[in-house]
């Protein structure tokens, strides 16, 4: 029997560390590889960075690592510089361009140098983090233009990469998943408007997720769902 590694990238943020956390808990898999810019990662990696990513995916190559579900946890939706844009006043070339390198550029570029790596002949999962407002037809609010945009740049990614990759595993499954409003520094400061309930710790949230990626098939590949298993129209 193969062994089955788990790859998580962005794994020292919220729903990173608890999804590899979950993962570590877990019998599914043999080694759980935990990525990032910080230093607990075997070699950083940036998602900024091509070079950076390219030298991650060697690096699960060289020890002989297979693995069978990448999940990628990075975003971006504020910083210490700016946040989202409540008008079209607000738009700033150089904030549009971080938005899609993070939440858009980066996941691609994952998927570039580790979907290879993946085994052809079994079922595999590729996740990435996206969010309800990066659907087109359920925006009703407007505004968080980098982000919202980004995000439904990611989605259309993922529906280009499923499409590509059924021809070399049928068995594959590449989706975006919507976590909720997590209680991490992402949503920090956008969490007085949500409902009660509704605001997950990054435990629970995690085990929402693994729980939609443990129900999907194959026939599911290229489609957003959230943490309740909703599928989300683009």
């Amino acid at each position: 029997m193969r062994s089955k590694t788990a790859v998580v990238i962005g794994a020292s943020g919220g729903i990173g560390r608890a999804m590899a956390d979950m993962l570590d808990q877990e019998d599914e898999y043999d080694h759980v590889i935990r990525f990032s810019r910080g230093s607990n990662s075997p070699v950083s990696l940036d998602l900024t960075s091509e070079d950076s990513i390219a030298s991650a995916a060697n690096w699960l190559k060289e020890q002989s690592l297979m693995p069978f579900l990448i999940f990628v946890a990075s975003g971006l939706l504020h910083n210490e510089r700016k946040g989202p844009e409540k008008s079209m006043k607000e738009l700033d070339a150089d904030w549009l361009q971080e938005n899609y390198q993070i939440n858009a550029v980066g996941p691609a570029l994952v998927a570039k140098h580790f979907l290879p790596l993946m085994p052809k002949d079994e079922i595999i999962k590729f996740a990435a983090i996206s969010a309800r407002v990066g659907s087109i037809s359920d925006n009703r609010l407007g505004g968080w233009y980098g982000y919202r945009a980004a995000k439904a740049a990611l989605n259309m990614i993922i529906r280009n990469l499923s499409i590509e990759w059924k021809r070399q595993n049928k068995r594959s499954i590449i989706v975006a998943l919507h976590p909720g409003t997590v209680d991490t520094g992402l949503s920090k400061p956008f969490q007085g408007n949500v409902a009660p309930g509704k605001l997950f710790d990054a435990e629970r949230a995690a085990v929402q997720l693994l729980d939609v990626l443990d129900g999907l098939k194959p026939v599911d590949s290229g489609k957003i769902f959230a943490w309740d298993s909703e599928e989300i129209k683009p």
